[in-house]
Formats: structure tokens, sequence, C-alpha cells
């Protein structure tokens, strides 16, 4: 998260810097080159039980985890916010590239009414912003903040006191 000021909070991440897709080539890469290499007929356990199918489908398996993780890493994708206090304005992307605006969306500071967060025992929060007509805003997501969400809802709620902050568990 970077604070230009006392004015502007700023979070912004790529494909390249994301270690999602870089695990993701890995692992893909792996079951290909794995599935290259071991004959089909080789997959047998000690009772003699068969399955020569398998090798195939972790190849192709693999070629598609590669594919998917080099497409993002080669566009680059982006996805991010900012909240100018100065302004009064936040606004959020996912899926920029450098050809493509992506999804996003923007709206004024004294607009929003609620900032909910809601845990999850596994996985990543869910984080949803709504507006004083009890709308959830499009695109707005756990993707587009920072890791520490309630720490960077509170910095917003400091800054505008309207705005409501909803904890779920």
């Amino acid at each position: 998260m970077k604070q230009a000021s006392d004015k502007i909070i700023s979070f912004e991440k790529t494909a390249r810097r994301d270690l999602r897709w870089w695990m993701m080539l890995v692992v893909g890469a792996m079951f290909l080159g794995t599935a290259m290499v071991v004959p089909p007929q080789s997959n047998c356990n000690a009772s003699g039980e068969c399955a020569p199918w398998l090798i195939p489908v972790a190849g192709v398996m693999g070629a598609l985890a590669l594919t998917m993780a080099f497409g993002q890493l080669a566009a680059n994708m982006q996805r991010g916010s900012k909240v100018d206090f100065a302004a009064g304005t936040i606004e959020w992307w996912q899926g920029r590239t450098a050809r493509h605006p992506g999804d996003h969306g923007a709206m004024a500071l004294e607009d929003i009414a609620r900032i909910r967060i809601q845990h999850r025992d596994e996985g990543a929060n869910a984080v949803s912003l709504y507006d004083r007509a009890g709308e959830r805003q499009a695109f707005f997501d756990e993707e587009v903040i920072p890791w520490r969400q309630e720490e960077w809802a509170r910095r917003v709620i400091a800054q505008v006191p309207g705005i409501e902050l909803e904890l779920c568990d």
C-alpha cells in the first residue's frame, strides 16, 4: 500500500508481482514435464493395478495451467485502488492491461455507506463496498485493496467518519 501523502492511499498489484501466477507456471511445467517423460504403462502400483490414462490427463492439466499462467504474466494484468481524500473520491480496477481498461468503478467518498468485511475460515476474506442506496459496488472486492483489509478500511473511515465498517464472521 503506497501512501503518496496523507490525502492519498494507493494500492496496485500486477500479475508479474503476484506469486500465485508464478506458482501456477511452475506447477504446470512440472505436470507437463512429468507427463512427457513418464511412460503411461509404468503407472502401476505394487498390486498390479494400472491407470495409464492418468499420465495424459496430468499432461493436459499441466498444459492448461502453464497456458493460463503464461497468459496472465504476458498480459501483466493489474488490479488496485486509489483513495483521494482531497478530491473526495475512490476508484478501483481489475484486469487492466496496457491495451484494455479492465473492469473498474469509482464513486465519491461521501456516497459510501458501508464497507463490509466477511471473515472466512479458509481462503481470503470477502470485502464489499455499499453506497447510500444499499447497492453493492461492482468489481470492488478483496483483490483491489491491500491484504490488511481492516487496517485499510479503518484508515478510510478515519478520514470519512460517515462510513460504517461491518465485520462479519
